[in-house]
């Protein structure tokens, strides 16, 4: 069986989010104590995408499939997650660099079993939720930075986060 292409890598700086939502998908910053609830929205049309009998083709040799944005939305919960508890529990860290592209060829993503990851997201999906929830109010604003030097607060972690699980809800819709 031969390899498909390799999907391009993403370089956008998509912090832009934060402040002015984003055209391609519709979405708009939110009430970030809202973070939980919309995330466990998309759970739904997780499950429908990936019950469709072309959720393992790429819709475009260099597109991924609704699997592998599956996969990676599944991944992305946990770093969120990760990074969050990291955020509640530390002053100011810094996050190393999450390699996006590789995790997707190190994971395999397109040869994952849809109905297997259906689980596996939900399941993450859940526990960040329920992460995001239970931010108390007087920790919003507390403060971090990723690798590249972006600062984020709780708050605009929450926006930023929460934009590319609904950005990618809308990419597998299309």
């Amino acid at each position: 069986m031969q390899q498909p292409a390799a999907v391009p890598p993403d370089t956008t700086d998509w912090t832009f989010v934060i402040e002015q939502g984003c055209t391609q998908c519709g979405f708009s910053p939110q009430d970030v104590e809202t973070t939980g609830e919309r995330l466990r929205a998309t759970i739904p049309r997780w499950r429908e995408a990936l019950l469709r009998a072309d959720a393992g083709e790429r819709p475009e040799p260099t597109v991924w499939s609704p699997v592998e944005y599956a996969c990676h939305v599944r991944d992305a919960c946990r770093v969120f997650r990760d990074r969050l508890e990291l955020m509640l529990r530390e002053d100011g860290p810094t996050f190393s660099n999450w390699d996006q592209d590789a995790a997707a060829v190190d994971g395999d993503y397109l040869h994952q079993d849809p109905a297997a990851v259906a689980g596996q997201l939900a399941a993450a999906a859940e526990a960040t939720a329920a992460a995001f929830d239970a931010v108390r109010p007087d920790q919003w604003e507390r403060a971090s930075r990723r690798s590249n030097g972006s600062s984020f607060t709780v708050r605009t972690f929450a926006i930023y986060f929460l934009h590319d699980v609904e950005h990618h809800v809308d990419d597998v819709a299309r």
